[in-house]
């Protein structure tokens, strides 16, 4: 049975993109849908130019979360995946899609994440920190900001002459490379 997956991502959609593209020819995931809370984020083109349908939904719209779900239910999603979405997920939807929600954190979590600790400002803190590792951890999502059960993390090397822009572009490679696999995997045992 093909799994229908939507993807929420606040702005340029990179990982989006290469989710839509990982799971383009596949026979058991389709990737249905891009919702926003953003007009302008750059997500929105890639997936008009991927030929995968989008809709934005504002801030108020989010909080409650009936709208989106009235979406989701119409489109028959079954599972959900955040790929770069800024704010939090309502609990109608979390309700909805108990352990169905999933995210990727640019960080070893538990550290350095939590509201407000998103992109670069996670490299910096890591590179401030004096770290000697960063990577990427995929989770579920529950009613906390990066507190939901650990599905899976890699690791990078930070060396001391690494810029955030640096631990950045390995971070990247990684979520590149583990993303769409770990996806797949966890949608076909959900």
């Amino acid at each position: 049975m093909k799994r229908n997956i939507a993807i929420l991502a606040s702005g340029s959609g990179t990982n989006a993109e290469n989710i839509i593209r990982y799971f383009s020819k596949s026979t058991s995931v389709c990737i249905k849908l891009v919702l926003s809370n953003k007009e302008d984020a750059y997500v929105l083109r890639r997936a008009e130019s991927l030929g995968v349908p989008s809709k934005v939904f504002l801030k108020d719209q989010w909080a409650g979360g009936e709208a989106i779900l009235a979406l989701l239910k119409e489109l028959e999603i079954d599972f959900v995946v955040l790929a770069g979405f800024l704010i939090r997920v309502p609990d109608v939807l979390l309700h909805a899609y108990p352990n169905k929600i999933i995210n990727i954190h640019p960080s070893l979590l538990p550290k350095y994440g939590g509201k407000g600790m998103y992109g670069d400002r996670v490299h910096e803190a890591v590179v401030a920190a004096g770290e000697e590792t960063s990577g990427i951890t995929v989770h579920y999502v529950n009613e906390h900001y990066d507190e939901g059960a650990v599905i899976f993390q890699a690791t990078c090397a930070v060396s001391k002459e690494d810029t955030p822009s640096d631990v950045a572009a390995k971070v990247h490679a990684l979520e590149y490379a583990h993303y769409p696999l770990i996806i797949e995997e966890v949608v076909s045992i959900r």
